[in-house]
This record gives C-alpha cells, sequence and structure tokens, in this order.
C-alpha cells in the first residue's frame, strides 16, 4: 500500500513543531532542553524514514548520505563554537534524521521556493539568517528608547546593574583602567564579579547583551523550511 509522502511530512512538521516549542519554553526559562526530546525526534524521524524507504517515497536514494554528514557537521560546528549550545547541536542532529530532504506537501505546492539542499541544512540556515535579524531588532528597539550608540545598540541595551543580575544577559562593558570599555565576550567570564566592579566605582545602569536562545530561531526557520523553504537559496537567487 502506497504511503502518501505528504501524510509523512505533515508528520515531521507536528512532530517538530511540537518538541522543538518545547525546547523553546524549557530554553528561555531555564537555558536549558532535555536530551529526550531529541531522543524523541530521531526515534520519530527514522521510523518515517523506514516507512519511507520501504514505500519507495524518495525521489533521490543518495539524499540519505547526507544524514550522518549534517550529524557529523553539527558536531564540528559545536566543538568550534559556532554552535554555542549542547542542545542546539543535538536538535540539529535529530532534524538531520527527521528531515533528510525539503519536505512538501499539498502536492508540492509547499514549500514557495524549493531547494536542492538536504532539509536539515535548510533548517540551520534558516535560523542563522534569523538570527542575524537580532541586531536590526535591537537597534530599532534602542532607537525607540532614544538611547543610540554605536555599536553598543546593535549588540544590545541599557539596563540597572540588579536588573542585570536577575536576567540572562552578558554585560557588554568592562571596568578597565577605571574606564568604562566596550567589551565582547572573553573566554574567561565572570558576570558577577564583572556587575560588581561596576557596583564598586556608583555605575547603576549599563548596557547589556541578551543571552537570546539559538532554539527559537531554528524552531522558527524550521517552520519556514516547510512554508516557504530555503531563505539562503532564494536570497542567492534574487542577488543574482
Amino acid at each position: 500500500m502506497m504511503v502518501d509522502v505528504t501524510v509523512l511530512n505533515l508528520i515531521r512538521l507536528i512532530t517538530g513543531a511540537i518538541l522543538l516549542t518545547y525546547a523553546s519554553y524549557t530554553d528561555v526559562k531555564t537555558r536549558r532542553a532535555a536530551n529526550k526530546l531529541w531522543i524523541i525526534m530521531a526515534i520519530i524521524g527514522a521510523v518515517l524514514l523506514l516507512i519511507q524507504y520501504l514505500d519507495g517515497g524518495f525521489p533521490n536514494i543518495w539524499y540519505l548520505v547526507f544524514i550522518p554528514i549534517m550529524i557529523a557537521l553539527m558536531y564540528l560546528f559545536f566543538q568550534m563554537r559556532l554552535l554555542f549550545g549542547g542542545a542546539d547541536a543535538k536538535a540539529l542532529m535529530a532534524l538531520a534524521i527527521l528531515v533528510p530532504i525539503q519536505p512538501t506537501m499539498l502536492g508540492e505546492q509547499l514549500p514557495l521556493w524549493k531547494s536542492f539542499m538536504p532539509g536539515s541544512w535548510i533548517i540551520f540556515a534558516n535560523a542563522t539568517i534569523l538570527f542575524l535579524l537580532i541586531p536590526l531588532s535591537l537597534l530599532v528597539y534602542n532607537i525607540g528608547k532614544r538611547n543610540v550608540k554605536f555599536p553598543h545598540s546593535l549588540l544590545g541595551y541599557v539596563i540597572t546593574v540588579e536588573k542585570a543580575k536577575q536576567k540572562f544577559v552578558w554585560p557588554l562593558e568592562k571596568i578597565k583602567d577605571g574606564k568604562r570599555r566596550l567589551m565582547y565576550m572573553p573566554k574567561n567570564f565572570d558576570i558577577d564579579e564583572e556587575l560588581a566592579e561596576f557596583e564598586k566605582v556608583g555605575i547603576t545602569e549599563i548596557w547589556v547583551t541578551p543571552k537570546i536562545p539559538f532554539m527559537i530561531p531554528l524552531l522558527i526557520g524550521f517552520l519556514v523550511s516547510f512554508f516557504l523553504g530555503d531563505l539562503l537559496l532564494q536570497l542567492v537567487r534574487v542577488l543574482l
């Protein structure tokens, strides 16, 4: 009995949306996402792969080679600190199994922008593009607050030192030689010690950058891949 690939892709969409939404929620609240989420995603993905394979539903069987390639690539990105969170890397590894090729639905009417890239790479590229829009959002926010200073306004916003202790943020400034200086996150960094330095010299407000979980743009990038498609490839097409 032939299995409709659209049905399998709908299951992939629902599975990924539920698990990534829950992971985004816990990541925002605690900066953690349970490993069992990715185990569940990988198992469901493997079952769907088996069903699709046995049913002859793969347009090109060689696309399955990209599963171990994408898993290895995401592990490499994590080791190179291109992915800062272990949960982000594990999510992308599980997505390589859940969405090995670009998913199609509604008789291939969706997504709007077709791509030859592996599904998990499309999701990762979409998420990265969305993540890079954050500096623009911060600039708009700071303009609204009439607190524009470059490059600070592209990287964060101003809050009190007391609030900084309670939120998931990195200080964008550091007291060095008695002066406030812009600082990007160093390798060895103790937030509490840095905030204490500001209090010692009587500074009550500082620039901070939010610790925005990559899981959120990953969720949006996942949904975009099903309905719009490959944002990066489409940008290249438009530019060329």
